[in-house]
């Protein structure tokens, strides 16, 4: 069963709210609470919080270019393209960024 937690300082989840989503802003908070070695989060603003609160943090793109780097995926492209497909936002400048800094840019489509 998965378990799910929530921080507890409700006062900074209040105040996170104002800018972030519900889950972003859980997310913050417990990540303070349990002084977490890294957050993973995409949200743009979300991040940008984090960080100024001195949470670090990760995106999946992030955790895609470590993963190769550390040869655990051969390549990033597939990947990025089957999560674009499923959704997942990136815009064709950045896509483009992500391939050269991963050494793909040859395998664009």
């Amino acid at each position: 069963m998965d378990k799910t937690e929530k921080g507890s300082n409700h006062l900074l989840v209040k105040a996170l709210r104002r800018e972030l989503d519900a889950g972003e802003a859980e997310a913050i908070a417990l990540a303070i609470e349990v002084n977490a070695e890294l957050l993973l989060m995409d949200d743009k603003i979300g991040r940008r919080i984090a960080q100024f609160l001195n949470v670090p943090c990760i995106g999946t793109v992030g955790v895609l270019l470590e993963a190769k780097a550390k040869g655990l995926v051969p390549a990033i492209k597939p990947i990025l393209d089957a999560l674009r497909n499923l959704g997942f936002y990136l815009s064709d400048e950045l896509y483009k960024r992500i391939l050269e800094d991963a050494g793909e840019a040859k395998l664009e489509r």
